[in-house]
């Protein structure tokens, strides 16, 4: 399958996945007919998304199947809109409120995590399991950027359990997935923290609540994060509209590109069909 992936970054995911196109390019090259994925990521300064969303629309408007576009993006990344997405579809996913500084601060029930709204990587997420700690990490995100200009969410603080699961959903199924073991020292899992991969096999349960979070948001190729509960179930952290992979995440010995490419082919429109883009 020959899909165009809408991106500034030329990561090696997006070349795996596809021709790698600016959302200039995708405006000025793209024909209906083809098929194009929306990667545009969380910006590095944390305070919005990649430019880009409107050009999804416009590739849309013209008939052309877009695969996680402008809605799917905004509601995967920000967190605001994902907390709000997956409550209404019933997916459990930690209290969320919003914070910023022309808000009063909700009245939340220590501990809890600070995020910023549109987060990544882990980065200026802080744990605060009491009034202390949540002054100080309230008056360090006021000297920041994306706290002044989108600011950030409190989310109740699920108890570490040193590690989570990312589930890689395509097409409605889970094609993929890795446990995340956070570094020692460390309560948080991203790999860009040091946290490191481990192979795995999903149950199914586990499984199905990835999809149900996929589902939520229109996601046709999102990462989903899932962290364990002391009763032995899982609930939903993140849900990534960009999410970056490789042959780590393979599910057996299958090939976790080829299972993406399978899983999002029959989104392309048959030629001579009505092009309608998918909801």
């Amino acid at each position: 399958m020959s899909v165009c992936v809408i991106a500034h970054a030329h990561s090696p995911t997006n070349r795996r996945l596809g021709e790698v196109l600016t959302p200039a390019q995708a405006v000025g090259r793209l024909h209906p007919g083809e098929l194009a994925l929306g990667r545009l990521d969380v910006l590095p300064s944390l305070a919005g998304i990649e430019r880009g969303l409107l050009a999804l629309d416009v590739l849309e408007r013209r008939g052309i199947t877009v695969l996680n576009g402008s809605r799917t993006l905004t509601l995967a990344h920000d967190k605001l809109a994902t907390a709000t997405a997956l409550a209404g579809a019933g997916v459990p996913h930690p209290r969320t409120w919003p914070v910023a500084p022309w808000l009063p601060l909700p009245d939340a029930m220590l501990p809890l995590v600070l995020k910023p709204r549109f987060g990544s990587w882990g980065r200026e997420v802080v744990a605060c399991r009491n009034a202390s700690e949540l002054r100080h990490a309230l008056r360090h995100a006021a000297a920041r950027g994306w706290f002044r200009s989108a600011g950030g969410v409190l989310q109740e603080l699920i108890p570490p359990a040193g590690y989570d699961l990312r589930l890689l959903v395509a097409g409605g199924e889970v094609v993929g997935a890795v446990r995340r073991v956070a570094a020692p020292g460390e309560w948080r899992t991203n790999v860009a923290l040091g946290g490191r991969r481990v192979p795995t096999q999903p149950s199914e349960a586990a499984c199905a609540l990835a999809r149900r979070a996929a589902l939520a948001v229109g996601g046709h190729l999102v990462g989903v994060d899932l962290l364990p509960l002391r009763d032995g179930g899982w609930i939903v952290l993140e849900v990534n509209g960009a999410v970056d992979f490789n042959s780590e995440y393979a599910l057996d010995t299958s090939d976790v590109f080829g299972r993406v490419r399978d899983a999002l082919e029959p989104n392309r429109p048959q030629l001579g069909a009505s092009l309608l883009v998918p909801a």
